[in-house]
């Protein structure tokens, strides 16, 4: 087995767990930055989740409840991009369910399609099996 196959393989075994983790807390990041900014908040260059918060609550008191996680998020910024710090399976869950969960609460209060991404992906993916089965 060569090519994209053998790499698909390779990520199941071996999925890189650390860059879940990353790309979770960014994403979640730049959704509350949207929100801030929509809002015509001032907010520092910060990947501190907490602090974003702390100027969203304002905003969305009810939103609060999301600071231990978006604490345990927040070191995903930087320790899991170093040596000697891994994340495991059970963090990669968790960061991308709070990212999730940020991800929707932000979505709808800029009223933004709740499932868009995942549609456009679909659309993107059947296009793409639709040039494939063309070609053949």
């Amino acid at each position: 087995m060569t090519g994209p196959s053998r790499a698909v393989n390779s990520a199941r075994a071996a999925p890189n767990l650390d860059s879940v983790c990353f790309h979770a807390q960014q994403c979640a990041e730049k959704y509350l930055k949207a929100c801030l900014h929509d809002a015509a908040v001032y907010f520092d260059k910060t990947h501190n989740l907490v602090k974003l918060l702390d100027q969203l609550v304002a905003l969305e008191p009810d939103w609060a409840h999301l600071r231990p996680e978006l604490q345990d998020l927040t070191t995903h910024a930087v320790e899991v991009r170093y040596p000697g710090v891994f994340a495991d399976r059970a963090m990669a869950k968790g960061a991308v369910a709070t990212c999730n969960k940020v991800r929707e609460l932000v979505r709808a209060r800029l009223k933004l399609e709740p499932d868009s991404v995942g549609r456009t992906r679909k659309r993107k993916v059947a296009k793409s099996m639709q040039r494939r089965t063309k070609k053949r």
